[in-house]
């Protein structure tokens, strides 16, 4: 019999699903925002609703050789941690003392966003190079974990 997944696992493979909904052209990140084993929200890197994707006008941060983790501001996206909070204020969805599963460790941006959004702790897959941020979660005493397939946990049911 095929054993079943951790929650980790389930919740991390939904955040990657999300993330294959991404316009961005450089990285394709996802967000799950999950409490009490129920998400309550979705994000992905992109363009603002109803502005055209970089796909159609070309990524500014290549054009200029921004490197990864520099000017944030030089960018038509959302992040998808940005758009998974949004996402939850729009429709309502208290997402305090809530974890965030995602694709990539925040950037400061999104780190002090979810600091005061009241996120208790933070399941990433892959490192994003901002030790600002690192510092500012840990100052704050959000958890923050690297996803590995080997976590325990207890199985969905």
């Amino acid at each position: 019999m095929k054993e079943r997944p951790s929650w980790d696992q389930y919740f991390m493979e939904i955040t990657r699903l999300v993330a294959s909904r991404s316009t961005c052209l450089r990285r394709q990140v996802g967000a799950v925002l999950v409490k009490d084993k129920h998400i309550l929200a979705t994000g992905y890197n992109g363009t603002p609703a109803g502005i055209s994707h970089c796909e159609q006008t070309g990524c500014l941060r290549e054009k200029l050789q921004v490197p990864s983790g520099e000017r944030h501001e030089l960018c038509r996206g959302l992040h998808a941690e940005q758009n998974a909070i949004i996402q939850a204020a729009k429709h309502g969805v208290d997402i305090s003392t809530s974890t965030l599963y995602c694709t990539d460790s925040p950037c400061i941006i999104c780190s002090k966003m979810l600091i005061n959004a009241g996120i208790e702790q933070i399941i990433y897959l892959r490192g994003y190079p901002d030790q600002l941020s690192r510092d500012m979660l840990l100052e704050a005493g959000t958890l923050v974990r690297h996803f590995s397939v080997e976590a325990e946990g207890d199985a969905p049911k």
